[in-house]
């Protein structure tokens, strides 16, 4: 069965992203090594605050789509619900 993950990463400034993946930790490497170049290279976009997890890419995309729609501060709410302190989910991955 594939995994596939809508994320949202930040950078110290709170600058978000949300991105659709099926490789989380992939992804957030591409991100903290500035890998491609565009938006979250160019903000700093690579703090890993929150994500959910997807059985069917269908629904990983529909709840993208969804994510993105939002006004920011509904955004913010979903991060602070679980991440309050905005921390690196992904902190220790690369170690």
């Amino acid at each position: 069965m594939r995994e596939y993950f809508v994320y949202i990463a930040a950078s110290p400034s709170r600058t978000i992203y949300i991105g659709v993946t099926n490789n989380l930790e992939r992804r957030m490497y591409e991100h903290k090594r500035k890998l491609f170049k565009g938006f979250t290279a160019k903000y700093g976009v690579d703090r890993l605050v929150h994500m959910e997890e997807f059985a069917n890419i269908d629904d990983a995309i529909a709840r993208e789509k969804e994510l993105k729609g939002w006004r920011r501060a509904r955004k913010v709410a979903l991060i602070e619900e679980e991440n309050p302190r905005w921390y690196d989910l992904s902190h220790s991955w690369f170690q």
